[in-house]
């Protein structure tokens, strides 16, 4: 994301609103010390979190940068039909109450890859599934660095690179101190904070604040500068003045270096990479590209994303794809289903989510049709996601603007820890316990090591905007994930080969689309909307893959399928054992003093040493059997 145009965003206010956040939320975490002790703890929280609390820290570390910040900006930049991935990430939890959260839940586990090799009896499998827990935590995890750099950056009117390091430190010193356990209070709280930090702006804006007609929202946007507004200017960029405007400017104007008063004719007018424009209040805003198509087309309910204007309804659909099967396939949200004590919960829980998201969803529309017709000014380099940021100073003067931005960016700042947190425990916990099978020590040095290497990456993407980062993530997880799941969980030939396919071509096409996509392939038609939203075409690929792959090796399929299936399918009070024979806590030490392990109580995983402490689909055992066992 390029420089902040709004100059004077700094207050105090604002400054003691994110270290507020960012201090409670420290201090939450660190507690998670005093807590969290053995790999349950940090991995599932011992299996013991009400449904009201998970569904709130659910919430809490779903709604992320893209739906703090990115779905208003895109829709104020690119039209009312970009709030299809609003709807696209609520409408994802229908599907997930319907077919995945309580299965899953049943199945216990620690990770989508236990799923994967509990499932299929294919430690191979597990590998795949865990690189793919990684790429698609990598791509979701980048932009919460990205928006964080923008939000510190308006708060305290220094470098992108602040928020970055700030919110790196911040979280990968809570995971690695408290893991799941100590951050599920945090994760809750921070929901409520976002709620209130988005809602109330919003309604007050709408209601005490005069603005436009609004039939104007179908009109052009505004054309002058509200206040006083300084435009920094990353690249080169071509504008155009309509009449003659005075400003103060520093770099390159038309070729000539120039520091001071500059008088810009009416007509066009090129501005170096590095310059910066100062206009003053009720002065003309210059029309550049980025303005471009926010005419009467704004207005259109089908998505018109920059690149594949020409094929509207196929980027819908792609997006819809994407966000809504993409939340079945979200690592970070599915381990929190193993947190819930059993199925039933699981579905509870899920339930609740639905409701908290949807809510929040109504306000960043409210934040884009009053950004069309308030802040021009963010068209200008195209810094329509810091919309939800700038609208209460720039809509309200004195202190209720301060109070109202100051409330706006500790909810920003809560998006990008509560999320972060999320995240960073799915790739800890899928490097320390799929691939090399540790206990507590290695959680803590896997978060301490994905932090820094994702704090880094954050530092590279400033230009990309965050829900295209975000899109990306989600379209991934639908390739892959999504389709091991639903078929693995409802469809009883599915083998490990077709599995394997399919995490390959599904998971492997969608990541190399986004790969090229940033690097500049596919710039208009087509090829753009092929790579820019992958998910319309390798999700297809990805179910078919897994089909064909099954149907070709019938024999592949588990010899225990009834009894896995059984584990799937049968509430947890119907089964042998009772209602709490499911889950077990096995308390034993190693040679490396890792103290607990969890698994349903039954025969190991095919395929996996018992010493692994993770959990296999199998069939809950009877009181002798269990004896037998030990």
């Amino acid at each position: 994301m390029s420089s902040w145009t709004i100059a004077d965003m700094a207050a105090p206010l604002s400054v003691g609103a994110v270290v507020l956040v960012t201090v409670a939320t420290a201090f939450i975490g660190m507690r998670g010390m005093r807590i969290a002790r053995t790999p349950a703890d940090f991995m599932v929280a011992a299996r013991q979190v009400p449904p009201l609390l998970n569904a709130s820290a659910i919430s809490g570390e779903y709604l992320s940068a893209a739906s703090f910040l990115g779905i208003a900006g895109l829709a104020m930049l690119e039209g009312l039909g970009a709030l299809w991935y609003a709807v696209g990430y609520a409408a994802g939890y229908l599907v997930l109450l319907a077919t995945v959260a309580a299965p899953l839940r049943r199945f216990g586990a620690y990770t989508i890859p236990d799923f994967a090799e509990g499932r299929l009896a294919s430690p191979r499998l597990r590998r795949w599934a865990t690189v793919m827990v990684l790429v698609i935590c990598g791509f979701y995890l980048i932009p919460q660095f990205n928006g964080a750099g923008i939000t510190l950056q308006a708060t305290l009117g220094g470098p992108y690179w602040v928020g970055v390091v700030v919110l790196g430190v911040v979280v990968t010193t809570g995971i690695a101190s408290g893991g799941m356990k100590g951050i599920t209070v945090v994760q809750a709280f921070l929901y409520w904070v976002k709620l209130t930090a988005i809602a109330v702006p919003a309604i007050v804006l709408v209601m005490v604040v005069t603005h436009p007609p609004l039939a104007s929202v179908e009109l052009p946007a505004p054309t002058t500068f509200a206040h006083a507004t300084l435009v920094r200017f990353p690249d080169a960029t071509r504008i155009d003045v309509t009449r003659a405007v005075t400003v103060t400017a520093s770099g390159t104007v038309d070729g000539r270096r120039t520091r001071g008063v500059l008088v810009l004719h009416r007509g066009g007018h090129t501005v170096g990479a590095g310059a910066s424009l100062r206009f003053p209040a009720g002065s003309p805003a210059p029309g550049v590209s980025a303005a471009t198509g926010v005419g009467g087309s704004w207005s259109s309910p089908l998505l018109h994303l920059d690149g594949f204007p020409g094929h509207r309804l196929a980027a819908t659909y792609g997006v819809l794809l994407a966000t809504v099967l993409g939340a079945v396939g979200l690592p970070h949200i599915l381990v929190r289903f193993y947190t819930n004590r059993d199925g039933q919960a699981a579905r509870r829980t899920t339930a609740i989510v639905l409701l908290l998201v949807s809510t929040f969803y109504l306000f960043p529309a409210v934040f884009a049709v009053l950004g069309r017709m308030e802040a021009p000014s963010l068209y200008l380099t195209g810094q329509t996601d810091s919309v939800v940021l700038a609208l209460p100073r720039i809509m309200v003067a004195g202190l209720g603007g301060e109070l109202l931005a100051a409330l706006v960016a500790a909810g920003a700042f809560a998006a990008f820890l509560s999320t972060s947190s999320g995240l960073l425990i799915a790739m800890a916990g899928a490097l320390s316990h799929d691939i090399m099978g540790r206990g507590v020590r290695a959680f803590q040095g896997s978060a301490l090591l994905f932090g820094a290497l994702v704090t880094t990456a954050g530092l590279l993407v400033e230009s990309v905007p965050i829900n295209i980062l975000v899109g990306w993530a989600f379209a991934v997880a639908a390739s892959s994930f999504c389709p091991l799941l639903l078929l693995g969980i409802w469809w009883p030939r599915l083998t490990r080969v077709g599995a394997m396919w399919g995490l390959a071509l599904g998971g492997g096409a969608s990541s190399l689309a986004v790969v090229a996509s940033l690097a500049g392939f596919g710039a208009r038609g087509w090829p753009a909307l092929l790579l820019g939203e992958p998910a319309i075409w390798t999700v297809p690929v990805a179910f078919a893959a897994m089909v064909v792959g099954s149907l070709v090796t019938p024999e592949e399929v588990p010899a225990n399928l009834t009894d896995l299936l059984v584990t799937l399918h049968l509430p947890e009070h119907l089964r042998r054992g009772g209602r709490d024979g499911g889950d077990r806590i096995i308390h034993r030490r190693g040679p490396d003093d890792r103290e607990e392990q969890l698994r349903p109580a039954g025969a190991p995983r095919a395929g996996k040493r018992p010493e692994r402490g993770t959990c296999s689909g199998a069939p809950e055992l009877t009181g002798t059997q269990k004896e037998g066992s030990r």
